[in-house]
């Protein structure tokens, strides 16, 4: 009997694995694979998350992905709009939206499915066990949209 109750309960859960994996949204970023041209990331010269941030973006959607390492990556947040206390390590461009920072690719599909009339969304610093940041996750993460007139308020919490 408890051998029979071990196989249902791997069965089961391995069923909820498939169910999950497959779902609509969960895996399908079919409005950023949809986007014209290509997801820009722009990055200091010295930063490895980044580049590990920019992999997990890579091995998930179809754009392709390209990163410009730059000098000095605050000329790309101001010629963007990104306002200081919003800042993270790294800016990408996809269309006329910046993302900054280590945003789960979540929040990306929900920008380019909902196209709102703003600059872009951040998600400040770079917090534990965002994509490309090692660690656990610790809370949501909270991501804010940024007005053209440089205001912001909460996007989503993921």
């Amino acid at each position: 009997m408890k051998k029979i109750t071990i196989v249902v309960t791997i069965v089961i859960l391995a069923l909820a694995f498939l169910i999950i994996l497959r779902s609509p949204g969960t895996s399908s970023f079919e409005n950023i694979n949809a986007i014209e041209g290509e997801i820009e990331i722009y990055k200091s010269l010295t930063c490895g998350c980044c580049s590990v941030y920019s992999q997990y973006a890579d091995r998930r959607v179809n754009p392709e992905v390209r990163n410009f390492d730059v000098q000095n990556p605050a000329t790309i947040k101001n010629q963007y709009g990104v306002p200081p206390e919003l800042e993270s390590c790294h800016t990408t461009i996809i269309e006329d939206y910046f993302v900054e920072g280590h945003i789960p690719l979540e929040a990306i599909e929900k920008l380019m499915t909902e196209k709102p009339d703003i600059a872009g969304i951040a998600m400040p610093g770079m917090p534990s066990g965002s994509p490309g940041m090692p660690g656990q996750k610790y809370g949501d993460f909270v991501i804010y949209s940024v007005n053209h007139d440089g205001t912001y308020q909460e996007f989503m919490r993921i």
